[in-house]
């Protein structure tokens, strides 16, 4: 008995699969805005900065790094591109970890990486799940990611 009732459960829940993926774009959306207009409003100094952690071609990743952040926040809020755009976010945070956070250990109070570590779990939820029926890539393309050949 116990047994049917939780598979009911997990069956009716399930149903509801879309709505945390759609929170979870808004709220990456959200979260990428203020770091991506940061960085449009003096992309100079963002790339002496980054020159002066030793990433490479400074100006350009500088560039790189807001125009990947403000198209993220687009294609997030309007759940287009999910899985393809989620993937240079990843990149993104992964040298946010490395260069600035993890110097600084885990907690977010203290700068640490908890942050962008949540950032990338998400992302990679997205990358994997896709961006639920509440999306225009559902709505254009059913992303159901039965497409491939097997």
């Amino acid at each position: 008995m116990f047994k049917s009732k939780y598979s009911c459960f997990v069956e009716k829940v399930s149903n509801l699969r879309s709505i945390p993926l759609l929170l979870m774009r808004w709220i990456l959306a959200y979260g990428f805005y203020s770091p991506a207009m940061m960085k449009w409003k003096d992309i100079n100094s963002i790339g002496e900065w980054f020159g002066s952690m030793g990433i490479p071609a400074p100006l350009l990743n500088a560039y790189l790094a807001a125009t990947t952040e403000i198209v993220g926040v687009v294609l997030l809020t309007l759940g287009l591109f999910t899985r393809i755009i989620s993937i240079p976010l990843m990149v993104t945070m992964v040298v946010a970890i490395v260069t600035v956070h993890l110097s600084n250990g885990f907690e977010a109070g203290n700068n640490g990486y908890e942050i962008p570590l949540y950032y990338l779990i998400m992302l990679l939820t997205l990358v994997i799940y896709g961006g639920g029926k509440f999306s225009l890539d559902y709505l254009l393309f059913g992303d159901r990611g039965d497409h491939c050949e097997k």
